[in-house]
């Protein structure tokens, strides 16, 4: 297996961007904030070119811990092509996000939350540390975000 060439910064964040712009779904990790059990789920996201906006029903560990902690690392491509996101969390509620948002919502993830009848909370996470890499070779420079600001250009 020929592993190919390492990607600039810069290509790199093109790429995070292009997949947080097109993938639709991702691993969302929480821990408990009491005694620290960890939550692994997958969720469906919607991207806005800033945040990402996820749902989950209010009860359920994730939700808890989302909105407990007010943190989150969130996972989307393979092993050999991984963005590693790091976020802040805020909660909010069906009545918090807008018709408009709620429904780019769900076009994109193809489920409605305010349609359901278990109580459901939107979530925004706001990337503070993004990484990114393919290959071994990538490991170094994988950092791609730092305190919410992109690197590069």
């Amino acid at each position: 297996m020929t592993t190919p060439p390492a990607r600039s910064t810069d290509e790199r964040v093109r790429d995070t961007i292009a997949r947080l712009e097109q993938d639709v779904d991702a691993w969302v990790a929480t821990a408990d904030p009491g005694d620290g059990t960890p939550y692994l789920v997958p969720l469906s996201f919607l991207w806005d070119g800033q945040s990402l906006l996820v749902s989950t029903p209010t009860a359920s560990p994730t939700g808890r811990n989302l909105a407990d902690t007010g943190r989150t690392r969130v996972a989307l491509g393979t092993t050999r092509d991984v963005v590693m996101l790091e976020g802040a969390v805020v909660a909010l509620g069906t009545g918090d996000v807008s018709e408009e948002l709620g429904n780019r919502f769900a076009a994109r993830t193809g489920f409605d939350p305010r349609e359901l009848t278990a109580d459901y909370t939107y979530f925004r996470v706001t990337p503070r540390r993004v990484q990114a890499w393919r290959e071994e070779n990538e490991l170094r420079g994988r950092e791609l975000m730092r305190d919410g600001q992109w690197l590069g250009e």
